[in-house]
Parts: structure tokens; C-alpha cells; sequence
């Protein structure tokens, strides 16, 4: 039986989050007809990066700890240095993190975003890429890494950076295709 209801993603993000890779998949999501709710820390509108530079706000759907995965079809990871470094440390990020893979559900995590990943203990054996300084923390994780603007490993998602997003958003699309298949 095929669901026909729009797919529903899930972002995480806080302050810090590198403004492409937050807006252009969620265009990407949106655009394909799906919902996506971002959820954060907290309600107030939180800034995204241009690499170094300050870039445009979003406010938050949601708190982290409203958050119930089983309501979700997919999670989306941004980076951005000081995103994903201050989410590892959410107790309810990890939890949410956890239950996506738990579910089997897809995971989508770029740049630094795999931080959380690590931070979580679900990469053991599994293929990743990241931003470059994060690689030997992925491996001391259990992950095994490739250089490569998306690597798509079962349910897991992940790409290195700004450059790699059409490719990345391509991959997204195409997990969320396959939801009803």
C-alpha cells in the first residue's frame, strides 16, 4: 500500500549553520512537494553562516525536545562549524539522531553535520564523507571514509560541502522516492 501523503523532513539546526546547506536542500524538499519542519535549542530565529560571515535567520518550527521522530519520513543534518558542535552536545539532538537510525529511516548529513553522527555512536561500518577536518573523527567513530561529494550508504547520506549540494539535494529526492517504494 503506497502512502500518499507528502514526505515530512525533519532539520536540525542552531546558530551557526552554514546558510547553503540549510536553505538549499529545504528548497529542494519543499520544491519536490514534501513538508519540513526545522527544529532548534529554542523558538528564536537563529543565524545562519556564509562561510565566515553572517548570512540570513529562520526561526525554528519546533523545540528539539517536542521533537517525536516516529512523525518524521527523513532527517536533514546542515554544518557549519558551531551548528553541529553545539547540537552534539543536545541530549535530545542525539536521541533523535538515534531514532532515525533505530528506524531505519533516511539521514542526510553534510559538511561538519556528521558530527552528530559521531556524537550518536551510529557510524561503526558504515561509509561516509565530511568537511576534511572532521574525517579522523568519523574514523575514530568506526566510519569508513571516502572523498566524494555524496556517498550514499543504505539509509545515510552524507557530502562534504557548499559545492557538493546539487548532488546532495539529488540523493535526498531520490531517498525520498523510494519512501513509498
Amino acid at each position: 500500500m503506497t502512502d500518499n501523503s507528502p514526505a515530512k523532513v525533519l532539520i536540525l539546526a542552531t546558530d551557526g549553520f552554514e546558510q547553503s546547506e540549510l536553505f538549499e536542500p529545504r528548497k529542494a524538499i519543499l520544491d519536490d512537494g514534501a513538508e519540513v519542519t526545522i527544529a532548534s535549542i529554542g523558538l528564536e530565529a537563529i543565524q545562519g553562516m556564509k562561510h565566515d560571515v553572517k548570512g540570513d535567520t529562520i526561526e525554528p518550527d519546533m523545540v528539539l525536545g517536542d521533537v517525536q521522530p516516529a512523525d518524521y519520513d527523513m532527517l536533514v543534518l546542515p554544518g557549519g562549524v558551531a551548528n553541529p558542535d553545539t547540537l552534539r552536545m543536545e541530549a535530545d539532538a542525539i536521541r533523535i539522531v538515534q531514532a532515525f537510525f533505530a528506524d531505519n529511516k533516511p539521514v542526510a548529513a553534510i559538511c561538519h553535520g556528521p558530527w552528530l553522527l559521531a556524537e550518536a555512536d551510529v557510524l561503526d561500518g558504515r561509509k561516509v564523507t565530511s568537511w576534511p577536518s572532521i574525517r579522523t573523527d568519523l574514523r575514530n567513530a568506526g566510519a569508513e571514509v571516502e572523498d566524494a561529494e555524496v556517498v550514499v550508504d543504505g539509509n545515510l547520506i552524507t557530502s562534504r560541502k557548499p559545492a557538493d549540494i546539487p548532488a546532495f539535494n539529488r540523493a535526498i529526492l531520490t531517498a525520498l522516492e523510494q519512501r513509498d517504494s
